[in-house]
């Protein structure tokens, strides 16, 4: 299996990067200390400082498994949850 480089453009990875702000601040609103927070999600810290950096190179595992310690985890569930473009492609698909 090979491996390719992913490659995210600028405005994307601001996107990346807000996400990690949220999780930062959701983190600061709990009082919980990076090392708390790491340990109880089995990373280390500078994989959760990547985190609260919107690094895309972290595995989605990971993201998640701090979500769940602070509670977040039901996020998951709302990614591509609203799919507009893909409920109207199919609308299209179903009128012909």
């Amino acid at each position: 299996m090979s491996s390719k480089k992913q490659s995210i453009f600028p405005k994307h990875f601001k996107i990346l990067e807000h996400m990690g702000e949220n999780i930062k601040l959701a983190r600061k609103r709990r009082k919980l200390t990076t090392t708390q927070v790491a340990e109880r999600a089995d990373i280390v810290r500078t994989t959760l400082y990547q985190i609260e950096k919107g690094n895309p190179k972290v595995a989605l595992g990971s993201y998640f498994n701090v979500l769940r310690v602070l509670g977040l985890q039901n996020d998951f569930l709302k990614l591509a949850a609203d799919d507009e473009l893909g409920k109207k492609l199919q609308d299209l698909e179903l009128l012909k």
